[in-house]
């Protein structure tokens, strides 16, 4: 379950977080992506770098275009991640309510 802390920081960066919310939607070129966000392509295709670099996005080169995709494997890397910290925090919040209602047990005796 180790995901590493470059998907973190990778999302941090605002445009490479815009890019992957709008690769979501299905696999654009630098220039429909650039476009969207106003952006300069030379800017955008540095975000893919990194993109590329930590497996959000994979490359298709068709024609003279390169078209990029979101690859699913570490959005779902993240959701088992954070899945983590809900299991842990739902156990907890059982294991509060148990205390609770010994408390209200107690306060009725």
């Amino acid at each position: 379950m180790g995901m590493k802390i470059t998907t973190l920081s990778a999302l941090a960066e605002p445009n490479r977080l815009h890019i992957v919310e709008l690769l979501r939607d299905g696999p654009l070129t630098v220039g429909e992506i650039a476009e969207r966000l106003g952006l300069a392509q030379p800017q955008v295709s540095k975000h893919l770098r990194v993109l590329s670099d930590c497996g959000f996005v994979e490359v298709h080169p068709s024609a003279n275009r390169r078209i990029y995709k979101l690859r699913p494997q570490p959005l779902m890397e993240m959701s088992d991640w954070l899945e983590s910290f809900r299991r842990m925090w739902e156990e907890r919040f059982d294991r509060l309510d148990d205390y609770l209602a010994q408390l209200q047990k107690k306060d009725k005796e």
